[in-house]
C-alpha cells in the first residue's frame, strides 16, 4: 500500500501541456521519489560542527563515498539565542548548507526536532526556554508546545521560502519531528502519549510535501514513519506493514568524554550491520556520524562531552577519510546499489543453510540478488549456494548482485589502514601571561543570598564559571591554631568541577565525570585567626542533553558546605551570607579578543606564570603553508578554553586522563560502546582542531585560559596527515 503525503504539481502553461511533478511517498518497500523506489544510503554531517569553508569538501567526499542523502539536525539554540532573535549566518547558515548538498546532487534529511540530543549543549534547546513561566520540556505542556511549534514553523517556512523541499524541486526528501522520544514517553505515561500525538499532527499540518519520521517511536501516528536508532537494526519492524523499514542512526563509533577512553567501531562490523539490515528488507540507512566534527565554543554537552566529536566516523574530525572505514563502506555501497533493482521489486526468501548461516535471496523475473550471512563469531564457513561455493568469514555477509558473483564481503577489507599522524609545524610559541586574582566577598557585592544558589539559575549559561564567596571568622582561641590540625572544609556540589580558594590561595580541586557529575570536596584548609575569605569557583562542563525533564536538573554548589574541626565541632556555612559573581574577570574584559587583551598588563620571560591556576596566556603566530588540517597539541595543559582570533575552539581538558579497559579489538561479535576502547591512561583529548578558515596569513592571536595550571611551553601547532 502506497502512502501519499502531498504532491505539488508545477504546470507549464501556454502551449506546453506536460506537467512536472516532484513527490516523495512510501510503501512497505522504501521511499518512492518521483515514482521510483529507492534504496538510500545517508550520512549525518552537522553544519555547526565544521566551518562553511569545509562544507563543500565534506559533502563531495560523502558523495564519493556512495551516499545519496545528507542528514542533519537543526540546532535551535544556535538559531534563536534569544526569543524572536534569529541567527542563520556563518556555521549556522542552514540554507547555504542545504543548497550545497543540492548542488552536489544529493538529498537532505532534515531533522528539525527541535530537540536534538546530539551531545549538544542542553539538547539543542536555548537556555531562555528554561525560564518561560510554567514550562516543562517535552511533554503535554502548553508553553513548551507553543515555543516548539513556533520554531518548527520558522524552519519549515524558511525552507519553503527557498524552495528546498522535494515537493518544490528541492533536495529535502524527509523531515523529522521530535527525537528518540519513545523511552521518555514510556517513562512519563499519558502526558507523553498525548504529546506524541500532538507533535505528529502539528508537523504533518505544516504541509511540507515530504514524509515525516519519528525515531525510536513505536507509536508514531500515521502517516509519520517510525524508525530505528542503534548499533544494529536488522530486527526492527515499523509499526505498520505499509511503512518502509528505515534506520536513521547507525552509530559509526561513539562520542569521547573527558575522563573516558576513545571508542572505535571496526569497519568490518559496521559494514556487517548495514548488509544485515539491507538483506532483511531495510531500505534506508544513515550513518551517525558520517563526519562528526568539532564541538566549538561551549556547544559540547552531556556534562563532560569532549570538544572533539570525531565519533570514529568515515570522515574524521578534520574532514579526512578515516581508513579503512571510508573506503570499505564506499565499496559496500557500490555492491548494494548493484542489488537495488531486485531489492525494491520483491520481498526476500530466507534459506537456513547451516547453523547460523543464512541466504537471503531477492529474485525477480529479470534480476536476482543474494546475501550469504555467517553469524558465527569464531569460525569462517564454506557456503554452498546455487552452483558455487563461497568463503564467508566469521561475522560477515557476502553480497552477490547476480546471485552468482561475490562482489563484496563485509569482513574482507582491502582498503589500506592508516594511522593518524600529527606533525608539528610550530614547535614553540612566545607566550605572555596574565594571572587572575580569585574573587572574594566584599561590602559592595551586587548578588548575595543567605543560601546556596543553583548555578545555571544565576549564570543563565552565559559562562561555565560561577564564584560562591563567603567569610569565615575564626576565633584566636580555636584549638587548631595551636595543635596544628587544620579544620576540614566539605562542600557538596551537583557538579561539575570545584576549585576551592582560601584567602586567595588554591586549596584543592574536585571534579565529577560523565557517569556521575556530582562531587564532594573534603580536605583540610589553612585558616587564620580573624576573617578568612572562602571562594568556591564552580565550573559547569556542558548542560544536560538527555533524560526526562532535564530543564529541572541542577548544577553548582547546593551544599551542604561545612567546616569541621572547630571548638564548636562542625559549623554549617550553607545558610550564612554568600556572594556570587558570574564568570571570570578575563571573560568580562574579553581577554580572548585582540581589543580586550590590551586592557591588562601581560608578563613574559622569567615572569611568565607556569603551573598556576586562573592564568591567561596569549601569543601570535603566522599560518603555516599548505592546506593540511591543523590542531593544537595541548598535552602539557590542564583545563580551560582556547580561542583563535577571538573564536572559541572549545574547552580543553588534557589533564583528565582516560579511564577504561583498553586492549585487543576483535571485530566479530556484537559491538557496544564499551568494546574496542583506545587511549587508556592518556589525555581523553590531546589535539584541538584549528580551522584553516579562522586563520589569516600573519598576526594570528591565540589565547588560552588555564584553570588548573599548566605549562604553555609544551603547546605546539600540528598538521593532520
Amino acid at each position: 500500500m502506497e502512502r501519499k503525503i502531498h504532491v505539488v504539481p508545477v504546470v507549464l502553461f501556454l502551449w506546453v501541456c506536460t506537467c512536472v511533478t516532484a513527490s516523495v511517498t512510501y510503501d512497505h518497500k522504501s521511499l518512492i521519489i518521483n515514482g521510483k523506489r529507492r534504496i538510500l544510503i545517508s550520512g549525518s554531517i552537522h553544519y555547526p560542527r565544521s566551518t562553511p569553508q569545509m562544507w563543500p569538501d565534506l559533502i563531495q567526499k560523502a558523495k564519493d563515498g556512495g551516499l545519496d542523502v545528507i542528514q542533519t539536525y537543526v540546532f535551535w539554540n544556535g538559531h534563536e539565542p534569544s526569543p524572536g532573535n534569529y541567527y542563520f549566518q556563518d556555521r549556522y547558515d542552514l540554507v547555504r548548507f542545504v543548497k550545497l548538498v543540492q548542488q552536489a546532487g544529493l538529498y537532505v534529511h532534515l531533522r528539525i526536532g527541535p530537540y536534538v540530543c546530539a551531545e549538544w549543549n542542553f539538547g539543542g534547546f536555548p537556555i531562555w526556554l528554561k525560564y518561560v513561566p510554567g514550562i516543562e520540556f517535552r511533554t503535554d505542556n502548553g508553553p513548551f508546545k507553543a515555543a516548539m511549534q513556533k520554531f518548527t514553523q520558522k524552519i519549515v517556512s524558511l525552507m519553503k521560502s527557498e524552495g528546498l523541499f522535494q515537493s518544490q524541486g528541492g533536495p529535502i526528501i524527509m523531515s523529522q519531528i521530535e527525537n528518540e522520544y519513545g523511552p521518555v514517553e514510556w517513562e512519563i505515561g499519558a502526558p507523553g502519549r498525548s504529546y506524541t500525538r500532538w507533535a505528529a499532527s502539528m508537523a504533518v499540518a505544516l504541509d511540507t510535501g515530504v514524509p515525516w519520521v519519528m525515531c525510536k517511536q513505536q507509536d508514531a501516528p500515521d502517516p509519520v514513519i517510525d524508525t530505528c536508532n542503534a548499533f544494529y537494526c536488522e530486527g526492527f519492524t515499523p509499526n505498520k506493514n505499509y511503512k518502509p523499514k528505515m534506520w536513521t542512526e547507525n552509530w559509526t563509533g561513539w562520542y569521547t568524554a573527558f575522563g573516558g577512553a576513545t571508542p572505535i567501531r571496526p569497519a568490518e562490523d559496521i559494514a556487517f550491520s548495514v548488509a544485515r539490515f539491507i538483506q532483511n528488507r531495510g531500505s534506508f540507512v544513515n550513518y551517525y556520524m558520517y563526519h562528526g566534527g568539532t564541538n566549538f565554543g561551549r556547544t559540547a554537552a552531556g556534562r563532560f562531552i569532549a570538544t572533539s566529536y570525531d565519533y570514529d566516523a568515515p570522515l574524521d574530525e578534520y574532514g579526512l577519510p578515516n581508513e579503512p572505514k571510508w573506503t570499505h563502506l564506499r565499496d559496500l555501497h557500490k555492491a548494494i546499489k548493484q542489488c537495488e533493482p531486485s531489492l525494491v521489486a520483491v520481498d526476500p526468501t530466507l534459506t537456513l543453510i547451516a547453523n547460523n548461516i543464512e541466504a537471503h535471496v531477492y529474485k525477480t523475473t529479470t534480476s536476482c540478488a543474494a546475501f550469504l550471512a555467517n553469524y558465527n563469531t569464531g569460525s569462517s564457513a564454506k557456503v554452498r549456494f546455487g552452483n558455487g561455493v563461497y568463503d564467508v568469514p566469521a561475522w560477515s555477509i557476502s553480497i552477490l548482485p547476480d546471485c552468482k558473483t561475490e562482489v563484496f564481503n563485509t569482513a574482507k577489507v582491502s582498503a589500506l589502514r592508516f594511522e593518524r599522524k600529527m606533525t608539528p609545524v610550530i614547535g614553540r610559541f612566545g607566550w605572555l601571561s596574565f594571572n587572575e586574582v580569585p574573587e572574594s566577598s566584599g561590602p559592595n557585592d551586587r548578588l548575595t543570598a543567605n543560601s546556596l544558589l543553583e548555578q545555571v539559575y544565576v549564570t543563565k549559561d552565559s559562562s561555565d564559571y560561577l564564584w560562591y564567596m563567603t567569610d569565615v571568622n575564626i576565633s584566636p582561641n580555636e584549638g587548631f591554631l595551636r595543635n596544628g590540625q587544620s579544620p576540614v572544609l566539605t562542600a557538596m556540589s551537583a557538579g561539575h568541577v570545584l576549585h576551592v580558594f582560601i584567602n586567595g590561595q588554591l586549596s584543592g580541586t574536585s571534579y565529577g565525570g560523565l557517569d556521575n557529575p556530582k562531587l564532594t570536596f573534603s580536605d583540610s584548609v589553612k585558616l587564620r585567626a580573624g576573617n578568612n575569605k572562602v571562594s568556591l569557583l564552580s565550573v559547569a562542563v556542558g548542560l544536560p542533553n538527555v533524560g526526562t525533564h532535564f530543564e529541572k536538573w541542577n548544577a553548582g554548589v547546593l551544599g551542604p558546605v561545612t567546616l569541621n574541626g572547630l571548638n564548636e565541632g562542625t559549623r554549617d556555612l550553607s545558610k550564612q551570607k554568600w556572594s556570587y559573581k558570574v564568570g571570570l574577570k578575563g571573560e568580562s574584559l574579553s581577554l580572548h579578543t585582540e581589543s580586550g587583551s590590551s586592557s591588562v598588563d601581560w608578563v613574559q620571560g622569567s615572569l611568565l606564570a607556569v603551573k598556576q591556576p586562573l592564568t591567561w596566556y596569549k601569543t601570535t603566530f603566522s599560518a603555516p603553508a599548505g592546506n593540511e588540517p591543523l590542531a593544537l597539541d595541548m598535552s602539557t595543559m590542564g583545563k580551560g578554553e582556547i580561542w583563535i582570533n577571538g573564536q572559541s575552539i572549545g574547552r580543553h581538558w588534557p589533564g583528565y586522563k582516560a579511564g577504561g579497559n583498553c586492549g585487543a579489538c576483535n571485530y566479530a561479535g556484537t559491538y557496544t560502546e564499551k568494546k574496542c576502547l583506545t587511549n587508556c591512561g592518556q589525555p581523553s583529548q590531546r589535539w584541538y582542531h584549528v580551522p584553516r578558515a579562522w586563520l589569516r596569513p600573519g598576526g594570528n592571536s591565540l589565547v588560552v585560559f588555564e584553570e588548573w595550571g599548566g605549562n604553555p611551553a609544551g603547546i605546539s601547532l600540528v598538521k593532520r596527515t
